[in-house]
């Protein structure tokens, strides 16, 4: 048992639980039969150095060629009930921001309470998706920038910008040090421009950049080239290195996040949304029911302050001296400051906003949680599924 671990031990039972858990997938590990056994057996002694492994069911649902694990349904109904992982660290009293190994049990629990699978095909690729997880969240927690929808800066020593290619690496110069450049301050002694979907962006390739140098040299030296060479942003971004779950027609618990996902909170008011930046508002989940705040860095977001920041976007619309539409940041922070006083209001806004969001175009009744989540590609050589655009005329960086 890790250090700094502790719960309720009423409602534990002894060792693994060959069983079904109602509702909850899990981690999925799908493999050859003769590789399986030993992706269970490692697994099983990494659950047992972090003092979960008795909490842990393992299901083979008819499938010779796969094994599930899971949060024994028990201690999902005291933990996370309804699916509410944001209250895990509260119930199991874990310091996610000073212990690592409390920031890892954190993520495997969160993912072992998921309604649908996380697939991976071998052990390998699973811890490497947990570190992953944890590199985002500790990066995030970093990450502090100055918001401008309009206009962009990056650390001029390690980038270098153009419009075709967005901005790209200097030759020579580490993406992984430019992208810390570029994010934390610690690092540069500077705040730069950054919109939140980029700032997400920045701070998920930083992570994956990490983890390749850990677990996969070659596809970072591909990965540094590309970004000698161009940008991989928006659409692009999201279609090469990450992965989405949960659905339009089967969303994602209201509650349900685990660290290290990217997630997005919708504008559900129509006027508001039209001035630039405010559409939503693009976040990673930090762990312990916080949500990355990159203009405020020791503010992260609850749940809660996230969804009443949303809805007092209504009520700071202003007219600049052109008569363009803008977001008065100042009227939203006392809003907010006023809402979280007051009980009955903020229950109220809550009502309004602790929904999922309506389609694309619809603003009828309200609501600004995703119905889905992301978190990157796998990694590992030979089961990556991280594919980078062709790239003509290759070479390593040295």
């Amino acid at each position: 048992m890790g250090s700094g671990f502790s719960f309720n031990r009423k409602a534990l039972v002894d060792g693994f639980q060959e069983d079904c858990v109602q509702g909850i997938q899990g981690i999925r590990i799908q493999a050859v039969p003769g590789r399986l056994a030993f992706a269970k057996e490692r697994f099983i002694e990494h659950l047992k150095r972090l003092g979960l492994a008795d909490y842990v069911s393992i299901n083979r649902d008819n499938d010779p060629a796969a094994i599930r694990f899971s949060l024994q349904n028990s201690l999902a109904e005291q933990w996370a009930p309804d699916w509410d992982t944001t209250q895990l660290c509260r119930h199991l009293d874990l310091d996610t921001e000073h212990n690592p190994d409390d920031l890892e049990r954190e993520i495997l629990l969160a993912m072992l309470l998921c309604p649908v699978p996380f697939d991976f095909p071998n052990y390998d690729e699973l811890a490497s998706a947990v570190r992953v997880r944890k590199n985002i969240v500790t990066a995030a927690r970093k990450t502090s920038l100055a918001f401008d929808t309009e206009s962009a800066e990056r650390p001029e020593d390690y980038w270098t910008y153009s419009e075709e290619n967005g901005f790209t690496i200097l030759p020579g110069k580490s993406l992984i040090t430019a992208l810390i450049e570029a994010t934390q301050p610690e690092a540069s002694g500077k705040l730069y421009s950054f919109s939140c979907y980029r700032a997400t962006e920045y701070v998920i390739l930083l992570a994956i950049a990490q983890e390749l140098a850990v677990c996969n040299p070659e596809l970072l030296d591909r990965l540094q080239h590309q970004w000698e060479r161009r940008a991989i942003k928006s659409a692009e971004f999201h279609e090469v290195f990450l992965r989405e779950y949960g659905a339009e027609d089967a969303p994602l618990p209201l509650r349900y996040f685990v660290p290290g996902g990217r997630t997005w909170f919708r504008n559900p008011d129509d006027h508001s949304s039209d001035v630039s930046g405010y559409e939503g508002s693009w976040v990673i989940y930090l762990g312990n029911n916080q949500f990355s705040n990159f203009w405020k860095l020791n503010q992260p977001f609850t749940l809660t302050s996230k969804c009443i920041e949303l809805y007092h976007w209504r009520n700071a619309v202003r007219k600049n001296s052109v008569g363009e539409l803008f977001i008065d940041e100042n009227i939203v922070a006392e809003r907010v400051r006023q809402s979280l006083a007051d009980q009955e209001e903020m229950a109220a806004i809550l009502r309004i906003m602790m929904r999922h969001r309506e389609p694309a175009g619809v603003y009828i009744d309200g609501g600004c949680i995703d119905n889905t989540r992301e978190y990157p590609h796998l990694l590992c050589p030979g089961t990556a599924t991280l594919k980078l655009p062709t790239q003509p005329h290759l070479r390593t960086v040295v």
